[in-house]
């Protein structure tokens, strides 16, 4: 084991939780509403290794079976793995046997799969719901860019509430990329008014949790309520090319 590597990815990890630390705190919350998820995806096993053993205790993963061979791989680990990239419906066996959460459920037809392989293997799945809060065709999501239409987005979320093998925890989405972190609060903020509004119009549904927030903008995002924030090269590195 490459105990250089291991030390370097700990103080960049304790360095992050130092940074939730202090914005939970000018936000008046508790460091320990906030959930650290290192993107793994693209590093090879040997860094994924080397974090576990650095003391991350959840890892994020965008693409199934590449995540499924690293959870292989492991099989020793405790860590959790959540799935937080777009999943094609003829993964949704994968999703449903090898993570702990999902945080990208974008359609009704990935739900009820993911319910059926759930209630085959006899487990219970925590989701978010994503949404596109940037209206970006690259993006992935439930439209929810413009406030006006929140209640179309209703009847989706009741089916998807009625899968007895589904948790729905929450929100997810992934605002546009800018180089300064302040333009990404908007995004943050409307995804915020998004879960008010669920709260009030599904008061029976946990919507605790909001996965916002990455290596470039998470402090923004915690500021913004973030419970969940998704880093990955600012604690693992640059991805391989």
């Amino acid at each position: 084991m490459d105990e250089a590597l291991i030390s370097t990815i700990r103080e960049r990890y304790q360095r992050v939780l130092g940074q939730i630390s202090e914005a939970t705190a000018r936000s008046g919350r508790k460091a320990e509403t906030v959930h650290l998820v290192v993107v793994s995806k693209s590093q090879p096993l040997e860094v994924v290794r080397a974090a576990i053993m650095a003391g991350v205790s959840i890892l994020g993963e965008n693409y199934a079976g590449e995540a499924v061979a690293k959870i292989s791989a492991l099989p020793e680990s405790a860590v959790e793995w959540h799935m937080i990239g777009h999943v094609q419906s003829r993964k949704a066996d994968l999703v449903a046997g090898h993570f702990s959460m999902l945080h990208s459920l974008d359609s009704v037809k990935l739900a009820g799969r993911l319910d059926r392989y759930c209630d085959e293997s006899g487990l219970t799945l925590p989701v978010l719901l994503e949404v596109n809060i940037s209206g970006e065709e690259s993006k992935f999501g439930f439209p929810a860019w413009d406030e006006r239409h929140w209640p179309d987005l209703e009847p989706a979320f009741e089916q998807i509430m009625a899968f007895p093998r589904l948790r729905l925890r929450g929100l997810m989405t992934m605002p546009p990329f800018f180089d300064d972190p302040e333009q990404t609060r908007p995004y943050f903020q409307q995804l915020r008014r998004l879960q008010v509004f669920m709260r009030e119009h599904f008061p029976q549904t946990d919507w605790t949790e909001l996965s916002m927030g990455t290596s470039a903008d998470f402090i923004a995002a915690i500021e913004e309520g973030a419970t969940y924030v998704r880093v990955g090269q600012a604690i693992l590195g640059p991805r391989p090319v």
